[in-house]
């Protein structure tokens, strides 16, 4: 009996190679998540928890592959602990020691109350609240990061990068100081603040924690590449 081989399209030797330099997948997980992903170039797969490393809870109870997500849940993940999730048109990789709670509608998508995220979008405006700023993100992609606490129980920085696409972010201690940032490769990173003696709640930060492996497994999930696919691009972080 001779079997057939199934010719590997360039797309699909770069994801491969993306998820093994993001170190996300073992062997075995990248092939069938890969399979699922790419079986005809970068089809979305379905709805719901995709991988799940370590302790992971949806409204307090054990999650399972295959789940899916409903608006008003919440989900944490405990000490090395890892979730890889789609939710419609937007993807998320939730990392360890992590709570997030979806909202009911766009308008309340997503609050991050602590930890650290990476989210793709698809088209349409979804508001994401964290504990110094609300984010009205529009097709896009971002990385967030929001420690419990700052010093002596102050509200701490929240580290915030559009990593493509555009958002209004209105600093909750200075609304009057909103800005909208528009970026394309992780141009304006930022770390807002909630204190009212700053002159600026927003300030300059450096990328960190994230990577482009990591945005394109996300996108190539909901059947989409990130504009910058096929531009000369580097990983960030880890």
């Amino acid at each position: 009996m001779s079997s057939v081989r199934v010719p590997v399209s360039p797309q699909r030797r770069h994801l491969l190679g993306a998820l093994a330099a993001a170190g996300l997948l073992t062997a075995g997980e990248r092939l069938g998540l890969i399979r699922a992903a790419l079986a005809n170039g970068a089809n979305p797969v379905p709805p719901g928890l995709h991988r799940l490393k370590g302790a992971v809870t949806i409204n307090g109870q054990p999650a399972r592959e295959g789940l899916l997500l409903k608006p008003g849940d919440t989900v944490v993940t405990g000490a090395g602990a890892e979730a890889l999730y789609v939710i419609g048109q937007d993807a998320f990789l939730q990392r360890e020691s992590t709570t997030v709670r979806f909202g009911a509608d766009l308008a309340d998508f997503m609050r991050v109350v602590s930890g650290k995220i990476l989210s793709v979008f698809g088209r349409g405006q979804r508001n994401i609240t964290v504990a110094t700023a609300t984010i009205g993100i529009r097709g896009t992609a971002c990385y967030i990061e929001q420690p419990e606490k700052g010093g002596a129980g102050a509200t701490a920085p929240t580290y915030f990068c559009l990593c493509y696409g555009e958002a209004r972010v209105i600093p909750t201690a200075a609304p009057q100081q909103w800005e909208t940032v528009i970026t394309s490769h992780h141009d304006h990173p930022l770390y807002l603040h909630d204190d009212k003696n700053m002159p600026t709640m927003m300030v300059a930060a450096p990328v960190i924690n994230h990577t482009d492996a990591e945005l394109v497994m996300l996108e190539n999930l909901v059947g989409r590449w990130p504009p910058f696919y096929g531009k000369s691009s580097e990983s960030y972080g880890r």
